[in-house]
Formats: C-alpha cells, structure tokens, sequence
C-alpha cells in the first residue's frame, strides 16, 4: 500500500482504489480554515502584535476525517512554512491523555534538538518554545485531549501554525474557531464508495449507493469499511450491503454497525485476529506481534493483516519493516469485540504471548551485535529463523520503527501493578537492546523512563530490591546530564533501599555513588569518608578488584582536597592491589596518576621513576594508549626539569604511537561503561 486517499482516522484507501486524487470533499472547510489563518486575530484589531502562534481547530468525533482534512491542509500550506512539518499524537489509541512532557520530547526529537534525560515538563516545553522561536514551522497536534496539552506546546511565535484535531472545543485557548465536521454529503460518500466498488455497481443501482452512504452516515471510516467489504465481495450489489446494514438492529453509531457486520463476515480466524489487535501496544502491528496474539505462524499472520489492510481495517506504515497500524476510531469498537467474544483468561494469555515474543526479539536484536561472543552466536543460532535478523542495520531499523511499540508494551507489562518474571525479563532486553545499538547518551530519555516505570510500580508494591535498582539507574542517568543534586538523592535513597532490601550488591554501589555525587560537587571530605565506607564493604566480602577501584577513587578525593599524603597513600594502595590481581592495564593506570600526585607534591624525580614503571607495565598490557599518555606525561616533567631534548624523544614516541594505533570504536567503548547499570536493571535475568 503505497500513496493514499482518504484518511479517517488512521484508515486510508490504497492507490488503485483512487485514481481521481489524494483527498476528497470537504471543500467548504478547506475554504474556511485557510481562510482563518490569514483572519485578524483580537491582537491585531487592539493594534497588538500576535503573541503565539495561530491555532486552527478541527473538531469532529473520531471516524469522521478530522485527521484527514488536517493533514490535506497541511499539505496544501506546507509551502508558506520552510522548516516543515512536526506532528504528534496527544492521546493513546485507547483514549489515555499523552503526558505533555512526552509530546514535547517527541517534537524535540523530530528537531533534532537535544533535551536531558529526565528533564521535567516545563523545561521540556520551553526548550521546544525556544527551538520553534526562529522557525516558521506547522505543527498537527492530533487528537487533542484537552486545551491544556495544546496551550503547553504552542510556540511563541506568530510565525508558526498549530493545526489541532479534537473531539470538541479547546476551552481555555483564545481566538479560536473551531471547524466542526459533521458526515460529507451524499455525492461525496457515493463517490467515496466508487472508488471501492468501481462506477458499474454504482451506475446500476444509484439509489441503493445513495441510500447506503445515508445508512453511513456520511462517516469516512463507515464508508471505507463498506467500500472494503464490498471490494472483497465482487458480486456482490451494493444494495446487499445496505440490505444488511437496514436490518442491523443495533445500536450506536455507524462506523461500529459497519465494523460489526465487516468482523461478522471475515473467516474466524482473521475476525480473533483483528478483534485481538486491540491489545497491540500503541495500536501498532506486526507480523510478529498479530501471530503471537493469534497463536499462529508468522507467515500466515503477514497474509491475514494484509487482507484486514485490505478491507480498510487496518493502515499499512511505509517502512523498511511491515508494520500496521489500529485506526483509533477503530480501537474501542476491536477492545468491546474482544471483551465480547474472547474469555478474560484468552485475552491474558494472548497478552503474554505478545510480550514473551516481544522479549525473544529483543534477545535477537541485542545479540546480534555481539557476534565476537561464541556464547552470543551460539544463542542467536539456536534461536528460530523467524526470530533473527539477517545484519545488526536490520535490527536497528526495526528497533528504531518499534520504538513506540515497546516502549508502550513496557507500560504495559506494568500496568497491573506486578514486576512478574516476564515484565523483568522485558524490562531487561529493552534497556540491552536500546545501548547495544544506540549507546547510552542516545537512548537515554528512553531509558530513564523505562527505570520510572521500575520504579514507580517498585515503590506500589513494596519491592525495596527492585527500587534499589530503579533509583540507582535514574540517579547514574541524573548525573549524566549534571543534576548531581537529584543524583545524590536518588543515590542516598538507593542505599536506604538496597539495606532494607539486605542487598549487598545495592548497597555498596549507593555508597560509591553517593561518594561521587559530593566529588563532583566539591565535597571531597565527604567523598572520600563516602568512598571509604564503600572500600570497607568490599573489603569484607574480598572483593579484592572492587577494593582496589575505590583506593584509586579515595585517592582522588584527596588529591582534589589538596591532600597529597593521604593521596599517595591511597594510590600505593591501589596499585598493589591492582597487582595482587594481575590487572596489568589498572595497575599501569594507578601507577600514572600515583606519579601525577608525587609531581603535585613537588616530587619530580619520584613521580619520573614512577612514570616510567608505569610505561612499563603498560606495555606489559599491551595499552598503547595508556602509553603514549605516559610518554606525553614524561615529557611534560622533561620540560619542567629543563631536559628539552629528552622531552623532545619522549613526545615523538608518543606521537608515534597515537599514529599507529587504530581509533577505537567510540560506541563500544560507550557500551562498555555501561555494564554497571545493565546489571542492575537484571539483577535476576
């Protein structure tokens, strides 16, 4: 399903099916909305320069076209506005509100403007206000709940356009003029199903046409389905269709007539399929997903949901994946189908389906980029074909476009309150998956959100382990982006959790990072008692590597404090213990800054001798850039010691060195650091 022509909601025509053009009808509207936008606003006529952008609003219940007349008037204006379009949906398929600060976030990303990991609503949005200040930009905020959502993400800028589709008005929101849709007119609707149908079983029987577009209600979704059921059913009249429309006695309105007798008519196993995609998160699917709600093969899940595009239930999203999307005015009548028809324990178990694949791919799409791991091949081989992807690109584009999905399916295997082995495991993958291919800085609104979402259910349940876990990772991610304050307090009730929760693990990396926090606040007494409690935790449990690490870190707080005694104590410590278990590359490491310390304190020819043990054990450990970092450091203290010709030699071998080695792969080493809060996010996995 490629260019497309009309779009209830969400459900489009495919190209064949409209060879007259992209849109149709809705002249009149499209008269007055662009009319509205060159319309004095009250600003103006009190001789005021408009202070915000001007609000266009498309009002009309869903099924209606509401999104499709937007969207046609974005097109048609696009060309008065060079920075383009940004568009994002304010409510969930099944009708939750989108917090503000998530739309924001989106129309950030689509800007490519950065904004912190964790930032909170208000800086959100006035980051997004500061990015549009300078652009002429439209913005399609889709699906409006409320004048709130709107108000919040309306730029400054009188240049700009906030095209906004509601259900009703938008209260609250000054010099606005809704445009109401009602049904399109019965030329229009018949024209709408000729397309389906072709002009023979129109020209036939006009009445019937019109009586059925009437029986629609003028409503595009309605009309699509009927267009869809009649496209399947080639000899079938259109009178049969509205033959059986008449004698639906049911109630309500008539897109849920229209989709009852289209779910009706399919065969049974493409009726539970389509009723089960109401549990599809973000009303988005795939293959994949469609078969593990159904219960069978990927291959015959593909067939069914074109077939179901086919029939204008589902939109079909241009992407390098197949993938489908729920219309929304289509989602509450699928969830009271599969609320009528499926057992509360099937939709359950249907639902764990979903997620268990959802956690098999993630595994897939995370191993695949550790193919240098036998153990990692070995997994990714045993898996099922249908579960591998042929190149790390192919896992990342289908990351990418599943982004929305699994991050509404991590919500919603949390929705009930429960952390159970199979929202663990997702939780886990997601994180691996999102910082194997996208690194940690890249990914790291996501996964701030992902470890709320830990949390907050963490905190409802009374899970001290788990929100140990939880609060340590958001507060690695506060610190990242230089909210050391909120760190520290994440770190400080990290560790009242991780003892509550006799969890040695937790505890003693909430000690280290609260030690940090006050180094990186300037607190170096702080640090270092805070840094010594963690060393003495290690100690008892003969974490000897661990021991060393925090020498070296206890070390710094000294040195930082000016306290050079006690730095070149703590140092020597950490070299022998770095030594004691063989890690040449940490003791060569200690050794480099044990001789930074000695130069500090005025003892150059210690920290010469120092330095040059440390060139020596680096080599041992093959680190050539530790070792050239050692000859740069020799040659600055040559220098100082007024020896320019050995400062010369050295600084040439450094040279020499950095050109022969290869750059390292920067996003490797960025996953690298990251083991620590992988850890912690599947403690049990």
């Amino acid at each position: 399903m490629t260019d497309q022509a009309v779009d209830p909601d969400g459900v489009r025509l495919p190209r064949d099916a409209a060879p007259e053009g992209r849109f149709l009808g809705r002249t009149r509207e499209l008269k007055e909305l662009r009319a509205d936008i060159e319309r004095a606003g009250l600003d103006t006529l009190s001789g005021r320069k408009a202070p915000r952008a001007r609000v266009l609003l498309i009002a009309g219940r869903p099924g209606s076209g509401r999104s499709a007349l937007a969207e046609e008037l974005v097109r048609q204006v696009a060309d008065r506005y060079p920075d383009g379009v940004l568009r994002t949906r304010l409510s969930e398929p099944d009708g939750t509100r989108v917090p503000v600060g998530r739309a924001a976030r989106e129309l950030l990303d689509a800007l490519e403007t950065p904004a912190p990991a964790g930032a909170p609503e208000d800086e959100l949005t006035e980051a997004l206000r500061t990015a549009l200040a300078e652009r002429r930009t439209v913005l399609l905020l889709d699906d409006a709940a409320d004048a709130e959502q709107v108000d919040a993400l309306l730029p400054d800028n009188p240049d700009c356009l906030a095209v906004t589709v509601s259900s009703g008005p938008l209260t609250g929101i000054a010099d606005v003029r809704p445009c109401t849709l009602g049904g399109l007119d019965t030329k229009s609707g018949v024209e709408l199903l000729s397309r389906f149908t072709g002009s023979v079983r129109i020209t036939v029987d006009p009445r019937a046409a019109e009586r059925l577009a009437e029986q629609c209600q003028g409503q595009p979704a309605a009309l699509v389905l009927a267009g869809g059921w009649l496209a399947a059913r080639p000899k079938a009249a259109v009178a049969d269709l509205a033959k059986q429309l008449h004698t639906d006695t049911g109630q309500g309105a008539a897109v849920g007539r229209v989709v009852r007798l289209v779910h009706d008519s399919l065969p049974a196993t493409a009726a539970r399929t389509l009723r089960l995609l109401s549990l599809a998160p973000e009303g988005l699917a795939d293959p994949h997903t469609a078969a593990a709600l159904a219960g069978c093969s990927v291959e015959a899940a593909r067939a069914t949901l074109d077939d179901l595009a086919a029939h204008g239930l589902l939109h079909a999203v241009r992407s390098s994946h197949p993938q489908y999307r729920v219309p929304c005015c289509l989602h509450p009548l699928l969830d009271d189908l599969a609320r009528t028809h499926e057992r509360p324990a099937e939709l359950q178990l249907a639902r764990a389906r979903m997620l268990e694949r959802t956690v098999r791919l993630l595994q897939s799409c995370r191993a695949i980029t550790e193919t240098d791991s036998p153990q990692a091949r070995e997994k990714l081989l045993g898996m099922p074909s249908a579960l591998r992807f042929p190149s790390p690109r192919a896992a990342a584009d289908w990351l990418r476009l599943r982004r929305p999905a699994l991050l509404a399916a991590a919500r919603l295997a949390v929705a009930d309150g429960e952390l159970d082995t199979l929202a663990r495991r997702l939780m886990s993958q997601l994180v691996r998956a999102l910082v194997a291919h996208f690194g940690t800085q890249a990914a790291a609104s996501d996964l701030y959100d992902i470890h709320g979402l830990v949390l907050d259910v963490a905190e409802r349940r009374g899970l001290p382990r788990e929100r140990a876990a939880a609060l340590l990772n958001l507060g690695d991610l506060d610190a990242h982006t230089g909210r050391t304050a909120e760190a520290l307090a994440r770190y400080r009730a990290a560790l009242d959790a991780g003892r509550e929760a006799n969890d040695p693990y937790a505890t003693g990396r909430a000690m280290e990072s609260v030690g940090g926090a006050y180094l990186e606040l300037g607190d170096y007494d702080r640090a270092a008692d805070w840094f010594g409690r963690a060393l003495t935790e290690r100690l008892a449990r003969g974490e000897r590597p661990e021991a060393a690490r925090l020498y070296g870190r206890i070390g710094a707080a000294h040195t930082y404090a000016g306290r050079y005694g006690e730095a070149l104590r703590n140092w020597r410590a950490a070299v022998a213990g770095h030594r004691r278990c063989g890690d040449l590359a940490a003791q060569a490491r200690a050794l480099n800054e044990l001789a930074r310390v000695q130069e500090y304190a005025g003892r150059f020819d210690e920290s010469l001798r120092t330095c040059r043990e440390a060139v020596e054990w680096a080599g041992r450990a093959e680190d050539t850039r530790l070792q050239a970092a050692l000859h740069l450091r020799l040659a600055d203290s040559f220098e100082h010691l007024g020896d320019p010709a050995s400062a010369a030699l050295h600084r040439g071998t450094a040279e020499r060195m950095l050109a022969e080695e290869a750059p390292e792969d920067d996003s490797e080493a960025e996953h690298g650091d990251n083991a620590c809060e992988i850890r912690s996010v599947s403690a049990e996995d």
